[in-house]
């Protein structure tokens, strides 16, 4: 069978476009089907390419699916390849791009990583959340970065909770449960922690919550976390990744809990920008000073 990759590309950047141009031809001079989203098609303008909807059928038997542009483009080509279980490929075209595993100077090396299948497959926790008022179901979805509930115009009024026993009261801009993907995104720039990828965890930070105990805390990816908002009081909304918006009517409970589903990353071997460990990255990323580190004195 032919192989298959699905290209997606941010089209509102005309470098973006270029660079989207660069993988299709170099796919198909390797004799590889290649696909791009209808929505991206004549932007594109590439021949010899499929034009499919975008919806998660875009991605099917496809081998990959190479993303080109920020985080936030990740994340919308993340709700196409989660039902399938295929791999995304991010090629960083924004500011930070914690979630791409290349940068646009290593282009062609990583297209031609996929051409020789170089590459593997790592999974990263999601979560499933589920919004009700009154017991009747109000949102049904999920993140790769986080869920957040988040006030309109006045503060929230809203009680946390953790495997189903009440933690604390917050008067509150919000509270971000997050995955630790997500915990350099929203969470990191609320004052959440760092958590390494690999770590197997729930993260729950409230945003500027007026309490004596308001802190950032990792629970176990097996709990539960809920948030209800009181009562008689302002009503807000949820948001999923940024992406997905929710009313939240006073009285709304949100429940969190992972994923049952997660979202798979293609890691290339041999490109000189990939495949670095998550301290370097984070490192790369924010420019951290680490002059004078000398390592670890060898015998």
């Amino acid at each position: 069978m032919k192989r298959t990759v699905l290209v997606a590309v941010h089209t509102g950047r005309d470098a973006a476009v270029e660079s989207a141009r660069l993988v299709i031809n170099r796919l198909v001079d390797a004799g590889i089907n290649v696909r791009v989203l209808e929505s991206e098609y004549v932007e594109v303008g590439c021949g010899g390419v499929e034009a499919v909807p975008g919806d998660p059928g875009a991605v099917k038997d496809a081998e990959v699916m190479i993303v080109l542009g920020g985080d936030g483009t990740l994340l919308r080509a993340a709700e196409l390849t989660k039902p399938a279980g295929t791999p995304l490929l991010g090629v960083n075209l924004g500011h930070v791009g914690f979630l791409a595993e290349a940068e646009v100077a290593d282009l062609a090396e990583a297209v031609d990583s996929v051409v020789a299948g170089r590459y593997d497959v790592e999974e990263r926790m999601t979560i499933d959340v589920l919004a009700r008022q009154n017991g009747r179901v109000i949102a049904d979805t999920w993140a790769l970065n986080e869920v957040t509930v988040e006030k309109q115009e006045r503060m929230l009024e809203v009680v946390a909770e953790i495997d189903g026993r009440p933690l604390s009261r917050w008067g509150c801009d919000g509270v971000i449960c997050a995955t630790p993907t997500g915990s350099t995104a929203y969470a990191f720039s609320a004052g959440g922690p760092v958590v390494w990828p690999e770590v197997e965890a729930l993260l729950m930070v409230p945003i500027s919550a007026h309490a004596l105990f308001a802190r950032p805390l990792v629970v176990s990816p097996r709990s539960t976390l809920a948030v209800e908002i009181l009562p008689d009081t302002p009503g807000g909304v949820l948001w999923c990744d940024g992406r997905r918006r929710f009313e939240l009517p006073s009285g709304s409970r949100v429940e969190v809990r992972r994923g049952a589903e997660p979202v798979r990353l293609a890691r290339l071997h041999g490109v000189e920008n990939s495949g670095a460990p998550f301290t370097d990255r984070l490192v790369a990323k924010f420019e951290l000073p680490v002059q004078g580190w000398r390592g670890r004195v060898r015998p």
